[in-house]
């Protein structure tokens, strides 16, 4: 009979059991030159896992850009720094939680968001708003609704809790994302521009410390999870889905937050993925020291755990921390003050070694230089998307009309109200958040005791990226530039998280390759630089991928949080639509949800008229000139002014669309660069738009409470509102 208690031996059939090749394996023994322990097996499978190493993503994403003067700190951190003024730097990145939460939605997306606030708030900034991008299969699928209420509860019930307000956000269905949900949680904060802590571990001989929560066995290999495809036994893997607790995150948020005010930290990292193993791992590389670790002084939640167990823990609400050495004793009494645990559970040497011991015995020693050097890198086989064909809107017959056509898609799942979502989330507490979820195309938090804002949002469209990568990619990044320019602001730099398939598919990478040229060219010609990002690849379930979906979470400042716009219609006002319109019908909502179609190629994006249109409309925004700003994305044209009609339960007049574009496609033709703004006076706006080389167009007027449509038909705003918010409540809770 075995004995339970003895570890299992390390070979190749383990390693791969743990996710490692046989040429990696073979790496590893090379490294060691000797068969490794149990331990160090795991030290390796999930240093060099998909999650923690992005051994396929790597050689694509250097291609970013990184750099601009107002960017303190890029990737490679635990976060992107910028610089906002007066002194202050914002801090912010977007992570997935995709697997987790298809398994366990309400832990899998609450340990999401308490994941990504560690990632801010471990570098000095107080965290002051938490957005999200969704992306979950299609509503006719038994499942989708419990994982949709499972992943908002799972939002809201954290996020509300540790008193960070939930802002902004985005939601899309489609078929694709069946059996692999999406949750990307992004988390921004703020701190001085001068207190910036890093991860990078110094000082030989200073005492490493663990503080939070006392560890635990959930959550063993979930970043090796995270590295592969799912298959029909994927309920199997509950035990490797964390459980969350906010309101230890708060009580550790603080903590850390009073100790970073003293001189006391010399490097501090959050324990996310692969816990205790990727913290040490990181700050003894980062800082070409080694490290030695002894885990019998780790507070431990279970008796019994081994050192593979407390290793591979990705138990939640727990740090790392190399403390100066004559600092130790204050940094316990505050730690103590808040009621978590603190151990000092080892010190920094000079071996350049990991060397881990428990209960006598020594289970890792592990060089650090190629652990981390010898990190595998693929540069993966790719295949280049093929290009759809560009339709023509003047073949594409409109047998629909613009009442039925508009009603039918502001009803429908990708554009109906998100309010049964947000309204589970707080979106107040601080009392900072000037313009809330549903009230403008970005969220706006001011800055407290500054006349300043911040200006956040989340965007991707996957149908495009689907039907052209590169394009989409782009159009993504585009549209989260033009959200926070709609409200007035400028933006700064963006976050990513590049959500694709199994990378060892050409097709799959050839997907993320085009996606990161895109991304690449947007972000230079809109001097939108990226500061920090996520990879997650293999969400992929029996075979079956999601839609290519690089989400963009974008930053932007208002040096006035007053003169900050929202969407809703003022009455008796001209609604001027900036930007060209030549009807892009391809890929368009119009398209999939009257014609059943998903066809043909998605609009373009031309830098130069994006750059052009958002600068001039920031101005007219700054100096008082527009009144509202919407921009005009899914839906088109007559979409984006229903949006400004309800939000206000204002109406209006339209007027006939130009002859050169059949009705149906100017009015819901998806073309890119555009805005609807309301301004006093459109012969004089119209005019200074021409001479600034901007086409603009007066396409309404303002009043009432209905919108008559240019063809003579005739919709209440109340009505349209009924249709528009009876999808959530009558699909989720049979109230609509």
């Amino acid at each position: 009979m075995t004995d339970v208690a003895t570890p299992p031996m390390a070979n190749q059939a383990l390693a791969r059991d743990f996710g490692l090749s046989a040429d990696e394996y073979a790496k590893v023994l090379e490294i060691m030159g000797r068969t490794p322990t149990l331990t160090e097996l795991g030290v390796f499978s999930v240093m060099w896992s998909e999650h923690c190493s992005y051994k396929s993503s790597r050689v694509w994403l250097r291609q970013l850009p990184t750099r601009r003067p107002w960017v303190i700190h890029g990737p490679g951190e635990n976060a992107g720094v910028v610089d906002i003024g007066n002194g202050l730097a914002a801090i912010f990145k977007m992570e997935s939680h995709n697997h987790p939460s298809f398994i366990e939605p309400y832990q899998g997306a609450a340990t999401g968001v308490g994941g990504i606030l560690r990632d801010v708030f471990t570098m000095g900034a107080r965290p002051i708003a938490n957005l999200n991008a969704l992306r979950f299969g299609s509503p006719d699928n038994p499942r989708t609704k419990a994982i949709v209420d499972g992943v908002v509860r799972g939002i809201g019930g954290y996020g509300n809790c540790v008193g960070v307000p939930t802002v902004g956000g985005e939601i899309n269905f489609h078929p694709a994302y069946d059996g692999n949900p999406l949750v990307n949680a992004m988390t921004v904060g703020v701190a001085s521009a001068d207190r910036i802590f890093l991860s990078a571990a110094a000082g030989i001989g200073n005492p490493v410390v663990y503080v939070g929560s006392k560890t635990g066995r959930d959550g063993i290999h979930g970043a090796t999870m995270a590295s592969a495809e799912f298959a029909a036994d994927s309920e199997e893997k509950r035990p490797t889905v964390q459980v969350g607790d906010p309101f230890t995150e708060k009580l550790l948020i603080e903590a850390c937050l009073e100790l970073m005010a003293t001189d006391a930290i010399v490097a501090i990292q959050d324990m996310g993925a692969a816990g205790l193993t990727s913290s040490s791992v990181e700050m003894a590389g980062k800082g070409g020291v080694g490290i030695e670790l002894d885990l019998d002084k780790v507070p431990a939640r279970e008796s019994g755990m081994s050192a593979y167990e407390f290793m591979l823990s990705e138990s939640q609400e727990r740090m790392l921390i190399v403390l100066r050495p004559e600092r130790e004793d204050a940094a316990r009494a505050i730690f103590e003050k808040w009621e978590l645990d603190f151990a000092v559970i080892g010190h920094l040497t000079d071996t350049g070694r990991i060397v881990v011991r428990h209960r006598g015995q020594i289970e890792a020693d592990i060089p650090l230089a190629p652990l981390n050097a010898q990190a595998p890198l693929y540069h993966r086989d790719t295949i280049e998307p093929p290009k759809l064909e560009t339709l023509n809107p003047n073949r594409m017959e409109d047998r629909f009309g613009l009442a039925a056509a508009l009603e039918k898609l502001v009803g429908c799942p990708d554009l109906c109200s998100r309010a049964w979502v947000w309204d589970q989330y707080d979106s107040t507490v601080g009392g900072l958040t000037v313009k809330r979820p549903g009230a403008a195309d970005a969220a706006v938090v001011k800055l407290e005791g500054q006349d300043s804002a911040l200006a956040l949002t989340t965007d991707c469209t996957p149908r495009y990226c689907a039907a052209d990568p590169e394009e989409g990619a782009k159009q993504a990044v585009a549209e989260a530039w033009r959200n926070i320019t709609a409200v007035g602001a400028r933006p700064l730099a963006l976050t990513d998280n590049m959500n694709f398939g199994n990378p060892e598919k050409p097709e799959i990478m050839g997907q993320f390759a085009a996606a990161i040229r895109g991304m690449a060219a947007a972000c230079e010609a809109l001097d939108f630089p990226v500061v920090s990002g996520n990879v997650s690849l293999y969400n992929e379930t029996e075979g079956h991928a999601v839609l290519p979906t690089p989400a963009i979470g974008g930053l932007g400042v208002l040096d006035d949080a007053t003169k900050a716009i929202g969407l809703a219609l003022p009455p008796w006002l001209d609604v001027v639509l900036i930007g060209a319109t030549k009807g892009w019908l391809g890929q368009s909502l119009w398209l999939r949800e009257l014609a059943g179609r998903e066809e043909g190629a998605p609009p373009p994006v031309d830098f130069a008229a994006e750059r052009a249109n958002g600068d001039w409309v920031r101005a007219r925004v700054l100096d008082g000139t527009v009144r509202a700003c919407h921009d005009v994305s899914d839906g088109g044209v007559l979409v984006a002014l229903a949006e400004m009609a309800m939000a206000s339960g204002v109406g209006a007049r339209l007027f006939t669309h130009p002859r050169d574009v059949p009705g149906h496609a100017f009015w819901f033709g998806e073309d890119q660069g555009r805005y609807l703004v309301a301004v006093a006076d459109a012969n004089a706006f119209c005019r200074a738009a021409e001479s600034a080389g901007i086409t603009a167009m007066r396409i309404a007027t303002s009043g009432g409470r209905d919108l008559t449509l240019p063809d003579g038909g005739t919709i209440s705003v109340a009505a349209l509102r009924a249709t528009h918010e009876r999808f959530f409540p009558l699909w989720m809770d049979g109230t609509g």
